[in-house]
C-alpha cells in the first residue's frame, strides 16, 4: 500500500497523450506501474525485491512515466 511520506516524494506529470491524472499504482508489494486515469495508458512494471529499494523502483516508474515510455492502451483493455 502507497504510504503518503511515498507519494509527496515522487514527481508526475499529467497523461503525454491526453492531458488526464497520472496515478502511481503498486501491486502485490512486489511492482509499480503508473496509469492515466481517463485514457488509460501505462508504464511497465517495475519490481522491488526489499523495503530498501522500493522507493527507487518507485522513482525509475516515475521517471518512464515522464519522458512519455508508455503503452497507449485505452479505458478497460
Amino acid at each position: 500500500m502507497l504510504d503518503l511520506e511515498l507519494i509527496k516524494k515522487i514527481d508526475l506529470q499529467d497523461c503525454p497523450y491526453c492531458g488526464g491524472p497520472a496515478i502511481l499504482e503498486e501491486e502485490n508489494g512486489r511492482w509499480f506501474y503508473v496509469v492515466c486515469g481517463d485514457c488509460g495508458s501505462v508504464t511497465c512494471e517495475i519490481e522491488y525485491t526489499s523495503d530498501e529499494n522500493r522507493e527507487e523502483a518507485a522513482q525509475q516508474v516515475a521517471h518512464l512515466w515522464n519522458i512519455g515510455k508508455i503503452n497507449k492502451t485505452g479505458v478497460g483493455e
